[in-house]
């Protein structure tokens, strides 16, 4: 592996320090470096800016410099290219990322060395009909999220697997997760953690005004359509809590299994339950403090 691109949220605290020292260490490697121009005019590394839709081209390996978020962002980017990324943890808990920054040097170097391996990620397919035309289609990696666009109301959700009916929910909203998205919201919601080496789809209702609703697990060829018939104010449909799209009356989100999947470098030596035990412990410390 020898062309590296490199993704960089220049919001994170000490980013421009921390991407220079890697670019200048891999070149001295021998490897080649791409950053996205105006990114690189920024970071002062104007000589190694391209376009992003050469960065993706061309390199082996995508670097992420942030967060959950900016993985989550670039892991759409680079589905077209099927490039793997592997993140740089420069967020909060960073259930996405694989390296912490102490460690950044040792866990390169083993990139080098072919220590490594291409784990593949489910990604979700939504799209939204209404008056039996698609109108948007989004694709994410964590979640396709159903809620009230304005105020603290309830909303009404019919919700249906395979053209069979569920329930009408009166519910904050409804979560539709992939593997990887069981870290996320619908963790918070009371929704089950999975591991990202299956292929499934949770259904998770947030906040249910129904004690016995629960969460539910189908499998990942299903269809599900959940039809908005609240007739007070409009709804929301968010994709990986990044992209919005305002839903209206009788409006269907249909989500199912996307054709496209990310792909994540993972460290030999390095497993999800380690990964969760750190940072479900990390988050625990917050909490307490």
């Amino acid at each position: 592996m020898k062309t590296f691109g490199l993704v960089v949220n220049l919001n994170k605290k000490g980013v421009f320090e921390l991407v220079g020292q890697i670019a200048h260490w891999l070149e001295e490697k021998g490897c080649s470096v791409l950053i996205a121009d105006a990114i690189a005019r920024l970071l002062d590394l104007a000589r190694l800016g391209v376009s992003e839709e050469q960065l993706y081209d061309q390199a082996e390996c995508v670097l992420v410099f942030g967060g959950d978020g900016t993985m989550l962002w670039t892991a759409r980017r680079v589905v077209r290219t099927g490039t793997p990324i592997i993140g740089i943890n420069l967020g909060h808990l960073g259930f996405l990322t694989e390296i912490d920054v102490p460690e950044v040097l040792p866990a390169l170097e083993k990139l080098l060395e072919g220590q490594y391996h291409v784990e593949e990620r489910m990604m979700l397919e939504a799209q939204v009909h209404r008056q039996g035309n698609v109108i948007v289609k989004l694709v994410g990696l964590n979640d396709a999220v159903i809620t009230n666009s304005s105020i603290a109301r309830l909303i009404q959700l019919d919700t249906f697997v395979n053209d069979e009916f569920v329930n009408r929910y009166f519910a904050d909203g409804m979560i539709i997760a992939s593997p990887t998205g069981s870290t996320a919201y619908s963790l918070s919601a009371g929704g089950p953690l999975v591991t990202p080496d299956h292929d499934l789809i949770l259904l998770t209702p947030v906040c249910s005004h129904s004690l016995w609703a629960r969460p539910i697990v189908i499998t990942p060829e299903s269809v599900i359509k959940v039809v908005l018939v609240s007739d007070r104010g409009e709804g929301m449909l968010t994709m990986d809590g990044q992209h919005g799209y305002i839903l209206r009356q009788s409006d269907q989100v249909v989500v199912r299994r996307s054709e496209q999947k990310a792909k994540f470098l993972r460290l030999i030596g390095r497993n999800f339950f380690e990964v969760l035990r750190k940072k479900l412990k990390e988050e625990g410390e917050r909490d307490v403090l």
